[in-house]
């Protein structure tokens, strides 16, 4: 029999902001946005053309339906029917068609894995690919030489667990010396305790359905000289724990971050302000059982359920304010996650998000993203360009850069917007550059009144040639992008037309 993927399963993991070229987005006609998708899908229309049937799809089968009349697509091993959603497609039909007739996992992998696909086209599910025939014993197929993991990726980590009377402490083995905090990430739901610790570009987890009940408060130590992790876990009752537990999904495995699924955990809206006309500050907070800080430069998924359909959005959080003076510890900051959003009264997601009230909850998934903060090493000058929200990602590499590295001769910030009514943060950017001289930040508008008097237009070799100058001649240099991806592929080029290195260059483009 055949298993329907659920509505509620999480959405695969995400690339959403990357370094490379971020995709284009094709006008959709009218009556073809996500909301008529949705409407379309709840209509009872067969969108499958198998009447309600789920079959098992061989490759033979699947090749045949390759055109976009008849295309199938499989994803993960589920086959879907793309016919009726490719006029819907914000990429496009020729993308969807890429993959038509074949395994589309790869190419979606690249382009948008975060998309929760198993909601957006459950109606279009054809079935589940045909299983291939086992391959005769001893003849492994090279995938699975578990040779193959040792050369590729780390060596594998381990963990183990003692007691106390009144605690339980797990201890993680990374056997790596660049571990943190930001490193592990503990959820603790119920009787599941999972534990996922990033190791470069793979996932360690250790999952687990504890023997005994546990307090939700927990501490997470990490020793960085040796890799090592504890987890301290509080117990219930002062009793002997003969075993920890039992081994749910995944558990003690490790895998490319690439293929694990997002999980999710329910954050509680504390406050949201007014940062623009259009652009507000919400602080959620995790919930005790959840020990999860977001590395800099990486970002997080927001998931609502509207219309009975999941919808999930990346945004990048951001320190709570630019100005440490600004800081109110109430809670300790750990477990707050700030983020500025735009709110467009069109669109369908952030209206929902605006309209919920303090105390309401959000789903927030794991961190995503390459970021990596070895490119700070020995820097000197760092270099941030952003167009409106793309200033988002900026806020903690300001904090972090004019904090933390002391080779640092200058940080410079030029902020795109349209009017002086969108600039995010104004006053707090102008007091950090009177507060610290290595600070500089110069605002250009596209759309400026007649009082305007700083700089005006859009992104140009021009502007950014004047701008990007170097301390030294040979001076380490670092410089970061973010905006809507026309901005972002624009600037791109420019910047290698004035012979930066692609070393030399982060962008962070949205899908």
């Amino acid at each position: 029999m055949l298993n329907i993927p659920s509505q509620a399963f999480p959405a695969p993991s995400s690339q959403q902001r990357v370094a490379s070229g971020g995709r284009s987005k094709v006008p959709l006609k009218q009556g073809r946005s996500l909301m008529d998708w949705i409407r379309l899908t709840k209509s009872g229309k067969d969108l499958t053309g198998l009447k309600g049937r789920l079959i098992e799809v061989t490759e033979e089968e699947l090749k045949k339906h390759n055109t976009k009349d008849d295309c199938w697509i499989c994803i993960r091993g589920f086959v879907y029917n793309v016919s009726p959603y490719m006029e819907y497609h914000p990429g496009g039909e020729d993308e969807l068609m890429k993959a038509a007739g074949s395994d589309g996992t790869d190419l979606f992998d690249q382009v948008h894995r975060w998309v929760n696909y198993e909601s957006m086209l459950k109606e279009c599910l054809v079935g589940r690919m045909a299983v291939k025939p086992a391959v005769p014993k001893g003849m492994l197929p090279k995938s699975q030489v578990p040779d193959a993991l040792a050369k590729e990726g780390p060596v594998s980590p381990s963990y183990d667990w003692f007691q106390t009377d009144s605690l339980v402490t797990i201890v993680i083995y990374t056997k790596q010396k660049d571990v943190n905090l930001d490193s592990v990430i503990v959820d603790h739901q119920y009787d599941s305790f999972r534990a996922e610790t990033i190791i470069k570009d793979y996932s360690y987890l250790i999952h687990i359905e504890l023997s005994h009940a546990i307090q939700e408060d927990f501490s997470v130590r990490v020793v960085a000289n040796v890799g090592k992790i504890e987890i301290v876990l509080k117990k219930k009752e002062n009793t002997s724990w003969e075993c920890l537990g039992h081994p749910l999904e995944n558990h003690n495995s490790l895998i490319p971050k690439k293929d694990t699924g997002l999980y999710y955990r329910k954050c509680q809206l504390i406050s949201k302000e007014d940062a623009t006309h259009d652009t507000k500050l919400f602080c959620l907070m995790l919930p005790p059982s959840t020990h999860l800080q977001v590395p800099i430069g990486q970002h997080v998924y927001l998931k609502l359920t509207i219309t009975g359909t999941e919808i999930v959005k990346p945004y990048t959080p951001v320190s709570d304010s630019l100005l440490s003076e600004f800081k109110e510890p109430v809670i300790p900051n750990n477990k707050y996650i700030y983020f500025l959003i735009k709110i467009y009264p069109a669109g369908l997601f952030t209206p929902e998000l605006d309209h919920l009230q303090i105390g309401d909850f959000v789903s927030i998934s794991n961190p995503e993203g390459n970021f990596k903060i070895a490119q700070f090493q020995e820097l000197e000058d760092l270099f941030l360009l952003a167009a409106g929200t793309g200033f988002t990602p900026m806020v903690k590499i300001l904090n972090y850069a004019l904090t933390n590295i002391s080779s640092l001769r200058k940080v410079k910030l030029m902020f795109f917007n349209k009017t002086e009514d969108d600039i995010i943060w104004r006053s707090q950017l102008e007091k950090l550059a009177f507060k610290d001289k290595r600070f500089d930040v110069e605002f250009v508008l596209s759309q400026p009144t007649s009082e305007w008097n700083g700089k005006k237009g859009c992104i140009s070799p021009g502007l950014l040639s004047e701008f990007l100058k170097r301390s030294l001649d040979n001076s380490k240099v670092l410089i970061c992008i973010c905006g809507p991806a026309a901005f972002t592929e624009q600037g791109m080029r420019m910047l290698h037309d004035l012979n930066f290195s692609k070393d030399e260059i982060h962008a962070f483009t949205a899908s």
